[in-house]
């Protein structure tokens, strides 16, 4: 339960940041996952590739190869389901650039449909919140396949070759579920329970109190979404789901919390071992069930626009300027464009400037190990697993560090078509990188959101009712247990939605203030409210009475 103060209705922030921009975090704690997927879904086609002479199609069979770095953090019943759609929309994207690229050599045209695509695929990846790499992965390839030489008689070849690799990432990011079918629940829940642990630490009250719960509710959230997103019942499932519950209810009320016992359940999850016991009372034990709060996608979709604007535009008006200044490959200025658009300005802002860092030093990296790639095919193969293991591995700590790896793939990708002049590659990928990011960042400034502050109203009042919902039920003499789970579950989702849609609004610019006021009022008394429900529950310690019809007070 937060006790700060609230703060006087204030206008949006108007200076971008620079300290702290290329600051190194901590690893992703599944960093190997991708990084070994990606290595043995793209060995065995281009190794056997180079050793029939046939580099040329490298590419392609990198394009279905790539696909591998998606959905580890998913639950494998739903894995299954994820890859294959991000599959077939790699497969379309690659379609749709070889076709354009066989019928016209209009550069200019070539970028429009790049652009075109981008903004799909940013959309597309955000809507369905497919995860990271997100929807760079897919306009990397996209855009490189729009400037490779092609017939119409050439693309269904290449488009088998990519849907073969694809299909063979299916199965190597499926392949672990043989071993631990429940690992990714585990660790979604290991996550939760760490946050929450976090943030009782902090008894709702010490310095940095308000970040640890946002980051607790969040990984809630994803824990919750992780065990939602299958719907076959098992034994491991219902005690994970107990445990999150656990986790919710610390984040209700740090200060009855037992961060300890949070941590030493999340160490249990490790392994395949079995899962510890919540000890929840028998009574609520059968109805403590997660209320799936995923939103349609045409919802989700609306929102979207002014990214989708941004990114049409600023990837346009990034390969146009590239072209203008007579650069072979505008695609480079294009992807680098479209990696930069995040839910706000000083997001994109940060982007901008970890993408063109990243580059210009992974540029020096190239120029270093170029001589070693030029040794033979298999040695260009093996440079470019080297890399793409190490950008997975860098990439969650900052996104600069990871572009240290990524930007010198790039370049040797290149290298399969044919040697290059290391010197005029260099050059143009620094040249782009800087046009991409200056171009693509003015359009982002151009094209403004405002409807973030229609959103956070509607946020408010979304999670006010949700309050009051709760309330209600709490005035009750005996409302049903599952009654009180599907309310309190609701307000948590809401209150989780209204900090992430604050946060999102926040990094704005042209706008109206923000009735920052509103939101700490309304996020101090629905905390307060998941706290009486949560001892309603008996998921806490008793209280005075007199205490909890305070906090839960309409």
């Amino acid at each position: 339960m937060s006790s700060a103060t609230p703060t006087s209705v204030t206008p949006p922030a108007r200076r971008l940041p620079l300290a702290g921009v290329l600051r190194l975090g901590r690893p992703s704690e599944i960093w190997f996952k991708p990084a070994l997927s990606v290595v043995a879904s793209i060995a065995p086609p281009a190794l056997t590739l180079s050793a029939l002479g046939r580099t040329d199609l490298v590419m392609y069979a990198m394009a279905g190869s790539l696909c591998a770095l998606y959905a580890h953090n998913r639950p494998y019943a739903a894995r299954a389901g994820v890859l294959a759609w991000v599959v077939l929309g790699m497969l379309g994207g690659v379609a749709v650039a070889l076709v354009a690229a066989s019928l016209t050599g209009s550069a200019v045209v070539l970028v429009t449909v790049g652009a075109l695509l981008a903004a799909a695929q940013k959309v597309l990846c955000d809507a369905t919140r497919v995860g990271p790499p997100g929807h760079v992965v897919l306009t990397f390839v996209s855009s490189a396949s729009l400037f490779a030489p092609q017939t119409l008689g050439q693309v269904p070849g290449h488009l088998a070759l990519t849907a073969a690799t694809g299909a063979w990432a299916w199965l190597v990011c499926m392949a672990p579920a043989l071993v631990r079918p429940h690992g990714p629940e585990r660790r979604a829940t290991a996550a939760a329970l760490k946050a929450a642990a976090v943030y009782a630490d902090t008894g709702g009250t010490r310095e940095g109190h308000a970040r640890a719960r946002a980051a607790g509710y969040a990984a809630v959230q994803a824990a919750w979404q992780s065990l939602l997103s299958t719907s076959a019942p098992s034994r491991t499932k219902r005690a994970l789901e107990r445990l999150v519950v656990r986790a919710e209810a610390a984040l209700a009320a740090p200060t009855d919390a037992d961060a300890g016992r949070l941590r030493a359940w999340a160490g249990s999850l490790r392994g395949t071992g079995p899962v510890p016991r919540a000890g929840l009372p028998d009574a609520a034990a059968d109805e403590l069930l997660g209320v799936d709060a995923g939103r349609p996608l045409r919802v989700r979709l609306g929102p979207l626009t002014p990214l989708a604007v941004r990114t049409a535009l600023g990837c346009a008006l990034a390969g146009y300027a590239s072209l203008a200044l007579g650069i072979g490959r505008p695609y480079w200025a294009l992807v680098t464009a479209a990696s930069l658009y995040q839910a706000n300005l000083a997001l994109t802002w940060s982007r901008a400037v970890q993408r063109v860092v990243g580059n210009v030093v992974g540029v020096l990296v190239f120029l270093a190990v170029v001589p070693l790639a030029h040794l033979g095919p298999v040695a260009l193969v093996l440079c470019c697993l080297a890399f793409s293991f190490g950008a997975e591995v860098l990439i969650s700590r900052n996104y600069w560090l990871g572009s240290v790896c990524v930007t010198p793939m790039a370049l040797l990708i290149t290298e399969f078509a044919g040697h290059q002049k290391p010197g005029a590659l260099m050059t143009e990928r620094i040249v782009d990188t800087v046009v991409g990011a200056l171009v693509g960042f003015t359009a982002a400034l151009a094209v403004t959101n405002r409807r973030a502050g229609d959103r956070v109203e509607r946020a408010l009042t979304a999670a006010d009712r949700a309050r009051q919902h709760a309330a209600r039920l709490l005035a009750e003499p005996a409302p049903g247990a599952a009654a009180l789970e599907s309310a309190r579950r609701g307000l948590a989702v809401a209150l989780a939605e209204l900090r992430a849609t604050a946060d999102a609004a926040a990094g704005e610019w042209w706008q109206r203030a923000l009735p920052q006021e509103r939101v700490v009022l309304v996020e101090q008394s629905g905390h307060r409210t998941l706290a009486a429900t949560a001892r309603r529950q008996g998921l806490l310690p008793d209280r005075d009475p007199a205490t909890e019809t305070e906090d839960a007070r309409p």
